[in-house]
């Protein structure tokens, strides 16, 4: 093992102590820890914001692009981002209003998209080719995207003097829905739990392999 090998050992080792030190409540050591991962974290991101975004899309650009490139595809981002830090001012927030707004529209058509061509036409394609494998997991997958999207509506009738309801046949369905959910979000709750405790058992492997390695 090299001198460097060692060092960078040596503070994962201390680093993984911290952290655990949080079984005994918060203290320095788990938040020098956490303010060291944030810290980490946020150079990390701006390292690649700077070399993968800033050099090839505005430094570059500005160098080699003429005036109607650099006027279409150059300026407007440009501008949108030196709006943006106008949010740092209270008096002049108002400015960074559009570009925040372009940002937003954009998520929400992305995540729409997403959701349409990623969840729905998937789930669509996924029953359709499972019915010919097994009609038994393709009924199982139609029957429960059906009874989770009736569970997310919420249109509902109001006869006068009557409180409002959903019809009994969306109500119905809602109830397998909310089913269906509880089986997702349990077995996304075990696969996050899953991936915890590994990681617990790979840190406390690495503290016990650290301190077995060392030759007094």
């Amino acid at each position: 093992m090299t001198l460097a090998d060692t060092i960078w050992t040596a503070v994962a080792f201390v680093l993984t102590l911290c952290v655990f030190s949080y079984l005994f409540g918060d203290n320095f050591f788990f938040r020098l820890a956490t303010y060291l991962f944030v810290g980490v974290s946020a150079g990390y991101m701006f390292v690649l914001v700077f070399f993968q975004v800033l050099i090839p899309r505005l430094i570059l650009p500005l160098q080699t692009y003429g005036f109607g490139e650099l006027l279409l595809f150059v300026i407007p981002p440009l501008l949108g981002g030196a709006l943006l830090l106008t949010k740092i001012s209270p008096r002049l927030a108002s400015l960074g209003t559009l570009p925040m707004a372009y940002l937003v529209g954009v998520g929400a058509a992305v995540a729409v998209g997403g959701a349409v061509f990623g969840t729905i036409a998937g789930q669509i394609n996924g029953v359709a080719s499972t019915v010919v494998i097994s009609a038994v997991e393709g009924f199982i997958v139609l029957v429960g995207t059906v009874c989770a999207l009736a569970y997310f509506q919420f249109g509902a009738s109001a006869p006068s003097g009557q409180a409002a309801r959903r019809s009994p046949l969306v109500e119905g369905l809602a109830k397998a829905g909310q089913v269906f959910i509880g089986i997702t979000l349990g077995a996304l709750f075990a696969g996050v739990y899953a991936a915890a405790l590994t990681a617990f058992l790979e840190r406390l492997e690495f503290l016990v392999t650290t301190i077995a390695n060392i030759k007094f």
